[in-house]
């Protein structure tokens, strides 16, 4: 069984350094792009630029955001309104994922996050929501 994990790493390990390769070739100013964002890993921009084909199955960000699972949405019946509004967990769920733990990992180690971060846990926004909320728009 040791063989057959160390045998399925090295394939691992060989199908990322290809993707890597394909996706130079293609999509290197978006790979570069990505990498810049605080927080934002070789495997996380990969796998991004993978699902979202380069980003041209999207016209807008908010049709990315709808394909993440990060949009709000209201939970109402009739006229009345129950609940907070919560993210709609409707899409992508890996992808959803690795951003949250990009944002995490930036709210820890970039100034401009962490600023973000508290400025809305003292507005009194759970820490889960701030933590989605807190990476700087990019533009």
């Amino acid at each position: 069984m040791k063989q057959n994990l160390k045998h399925l790493n090295k394939e691992v390990e060989a199908l990322e350094t290809r993707l890597l390769e394909l996706v130079k070739q293609d999509q290197q100013q978006q790979l570069t792009l990505l990498k810049s964002i605080p927080g934002m890993g070789i495997k996380t921009a990969l796998f991004l630029i993978v699902a979202t084909d380069g980003f041209k199955k999207f016209e807008t960000a908010s049709q990315l955001c709808s394909y993440v699972g990060i949009t709000p949405t209201i939970r109402a019946s009739g006229s009345s309104v129950t609940g907070r509004s919560r993210i709609s967990k409707v899409g992508n769920k890996k992808l959803r994922n690795l951003l949250f733990l990009c944002a995490f990992s930036a709210c820890k180690h970039n100034k401009a996050c962490r600023l973000i971060y508290e400025r809305l846990v003292i507005k009194g926004k759970s820490k889960k929501l701030a933590f989605i909320n807190s990476t700087p728009e990019i533009s």
